[in-house]
């Protein structure tokens, strides 16, 4: 791919522990010349038809007040996912969720690091994460019976799971996940975020149909990654425990949930069998990029259950030199995980994009290792 140095702002990645968004870095201008391997949602979802179909409403949706009752969203998204309604709790975002759930239910959170940085920067008070070192020379891979005895060594109130790890893409076996969570039934509160659980497998290994066997355990998912919406704003949280329930929908805002995005809700039960197909491209997809990564020399690449892998640089760059130099001189912005507290500054993140684009990171990465071999 021929490809011109690109022009970056630098200054944005020192104003935020997230990925600063790509048009901001780069400008409108040069954004065509860029792939984004920080995009951690489903490139093939939504379906060309639905966005036309959403183009087509949009004069009239944008005028339009979204719905005054919750109620109405919910079973949309209940319909389609076979759980009841009145467990879910929509919100803008995951994100918002996130902040309700830890400002209204979270004394101290057990936290296995690297993790993602709302779970820590959202809790009402820096105290309250009691951070869970994992093991590199385990691939970050969380060993729940060593957690269950930290935590009542420890004598912590919560607990946070996050299946597959963001960022290590690690994941948990559903039965050892039900063996902790039957361990675990003293704890206020645990909190099993599933955001990328649908890229796990062919059948998706979610506990959302068993959140009634535990009634301390609260699921969030990001709809942004699985779905690939992350500017609808979309996510939601289930749980059968209605003192978990009650708060959470109290403290909601009117008005939460955008009209757009309640449209997108609606078109969901129609384009289930799309929807699968497209989670499954992209399962084969990360599963073709992972195995081409690993033949490269100079890295370490971390088993994944996720759309995402994680890797390890092994030669003498840091993970914002590699960031820079893919995005200036190859157009290509992958995930710097120096700010993730629990990694060193030698990890970077990256999504599939697809086949097609997914080469072009391949062929810089294998280059940048080369070069650095020869000098």
């Amino acid at each position: 791919m021929q490809q011109k140095r690109i022009k970056i702002n630098r200054q944005l990645f020192e104003e935020t522990s997230h990925s600063p968004a790509l048009v901001d870095i780069v400008g409108e201008e040069q954004l065509e010349q860029v792939i984004d391997y920080c995009f951690i949602a489903n490139p093939y979802y939504p379906t060309d038809d639905m966005l036309e179909q959403m183009k087509s409403k949009l004069s009239s949706i944008i005028k339009a007040y979204p719905s005054s009752n919750p109620r109405l969203a919910r079973q949309h998204l209940a319909e389609v996912l076979q759980v009841n309604a009145e467990w879910l709790v929509l919100g803008n975002g995951a994100t918002e969720l996130i902040t309700l759930i830890e400002k209204h239910l979270v004394n101290d959170l057990a936290i296995p690091i690297p993790t993602f940085s709302e779970y820590i920067e959202k809790l009402r008070t820096s105290d309250a994460a009691k951070f869970f070192q994992l093991n590199p020379k385990k691939n970050y891979q969380l060993n729940l019976a060593e957690f269950a005895s930290w935590i009542k060594e420890n004598k912590i109130g919560g607990a946070l799971l996050i299946n597959p790890g963001n960022p290590t893409g690690q994941l948990i076996p559903a039965n050892e996940l039900k063996r902790f969570l039957n361990e675990m039934t003293h704890l206020k509160l645990i909190l099993l975020d599933e955001s990328f659980i649908d890229f796990a497998d062919e059948e998706i290994p979610s506990l959302l149909h068993e959140v009634e066997q535990y009634k301390n355990l609260i699921i969030v998912r990001s709809m942004s990654k699985h779905c690939g919406v992350p500017g609808l704003r979309l996510g939601y949280c289930c749980t059968s425990n209605q003192a978990f329930l009650q708060p959470l929908k109290e403290a909601l805002p009117v008005w939460n949930i955008n009209s757009m995005a309640e449209y997108f809700l609606l078109q969901l039960k129609n384009t289930n069998k799309a929807y699968h197909k497209s989670r499954m491209h992209v399962i084969r997809d990360v599963r073709d990029l992972y195995q081409k990564l690993i033949k490269l020399p100079g890295y370490q690449i971390y088993p994944t259950g996720s759309n995402f892998i994680l890797i390890k640089i092994e030669f003498g760059m840091s993970a914002f030199d590699l960031q820079m130099q893919l995005l200036e001189n190859h157009g290509l912005y992958v995930r710097d995980c120096s700010n993730k507290i629990g990694l060193d500054n030698r990890h970077i993140r990256v999504a599939s994009q697809g086949k097609e684009k997914d080469q072009f990171l391949i062929a810089a990465l294998k280059e940048l290792a080369t070069e650095h071999a020869h000098r």
